[in-house]
């Protein structure tokens, strides 16, 4: 399976983690999570730069690369505490869609087969198709429920001529069968698109979408709430996508489709880290980081505590699983 290696920057790690080779399965026997590159703007229907993304997650922070971050709230360290892998950047032309998006998805299955949790830094969200679909094809079509953060549904069906983009995995995975589409949660949406149509459209499928007026009226947290119990009921785990502009733009500037009026970087990271608390996550992807139009690594800073926010979490939870004293969010940093 090839790796991209330098072709986008340094061939780095996430923030030092050890490397793995998809094609040396022996690499990641035993690991907890494996981190996968998808560097890849080919969907792309405004502003590209999303193939700088999975380098940017990678390396935006100031603290050294030492393959360990200790989370203050949660009192974990995720980098540690699982066994975390990098895989590299899987080769996906931006000139070929439908080439580049298979082999993402096969990427995605062969780690899901090794029972470790993909996830994987985009990339623009086309890549949410073989991401969710590489996941389901081992766990089971149908089986896995998704919580989508965006500003933007991702339902259409036919843009621009294809139907492939990062406007349509949404509506691709739920007509493969691969998700429900009564199990599919979206948070965050806002603006002037999608229209009519694919509203119905998506009310037919049964998906449920909390558009930003409904979260401000009820709140995000009980929002949350119900979404968490839609996607555990009848299905085995959770598939994770993060939209990074489902933030508002003075958030997260450095973006392809920023809409203003979204969510604070405070929300979305109590939001992730929540959900990985409490959820059976199985896959997640972080997409929609176009550093060309990022101000002073603000989004691609943003999109790597995303992802670091998620390991923690899950870190802590397979720890109160195991009978450690459980988490308290209550108690006091320095209190022992």
């Amino acid at each position: 399976m090839t790796r991209y290696g330098s072709q986008y920057g340094p061939d780095i790690t996430f923030l030092g983690v050890d490397r793995c080779d998809l094609d040396d399965e022996g690499t990641y026997a035993g690991a907890d999570v494996v981190i996968v590159g998808a560097p890849f703007d080919g969907g792309t229907s405004h502003r590209p730069g999303t193939r700088f993304g999975p380098q940017a997650i990678r390396m935006t922070d100031y603290l050294p690369h030492d393959g360990s971050r200790p989370s203050l709230a949660l009192r974990t360290d995720g980098l540690q505490d699982l066994r975390v892998l990098d895989a590299g950047d899987v080769e996906m032309y931006s000139g070929d869609i439908e080439v580049a998006l298979p082999a993402l998805e096969a990427a995605v299955e062969r780690v899901t087969r090794a029972g470790a949790i993909p996830v994987v830094l985009g990339g623009d969200h086309s890549i949410a198709f073989p991401d969710a679909k590489g996941v389901a094809n081992v766990l089971g079509h149908g089986r896995v429920s998704m919580i989508h953060f965006d500003a933007h549904a991702d339902t259409g069906d036919i843009e621009f001529g294809s139907l492939w983009g990062h406007g349509q995995p949404m509506r691709r995975l739920i007509e493969s069968g691969a998700l429900r589409g009564d199990r599919f949660l979206q948070v965050g949406l806002r603006g002037y698109w999608p229209p009519p149509d694919t509203l119905d459209w998506m009310a037919g499928v049964a998906m449920r979408s909390y558009e930003m007026t409904e979260i401000g009226r009820r709140g995000l947290a009980e929002c949350l709430t119900e979404a968490s119990a839609i996607a555990t009921d009848d299905c085995d785990g959770v598939f994770l996508s993060v939209d990074i502009d489902v933030c508002d733009p003075g958030h997260a500037p450095g973006t392809g489709t920023p809409e203003p009026g979204g969510l604070t970087a405070r929300e979305l990271l109590d939001s992730v880290r929540r959900l990985c608390l409490e959820l059976p996550i199985v896959g997640m992807d972080v997409v929609e980081v176009s550093p060309p139009y990022d101000h002073a690594d603000i989004t691609a800073a943003l999109a790597n505590r995303v992802v670091l926010e998620a390991l923690s979490a899950i870190a802590r939870r397979r720890r109160d699983a195991s009978g450690s004293a459980a988490y308290d969010p209550d108690q006091p940093l320095l209190e022992r």
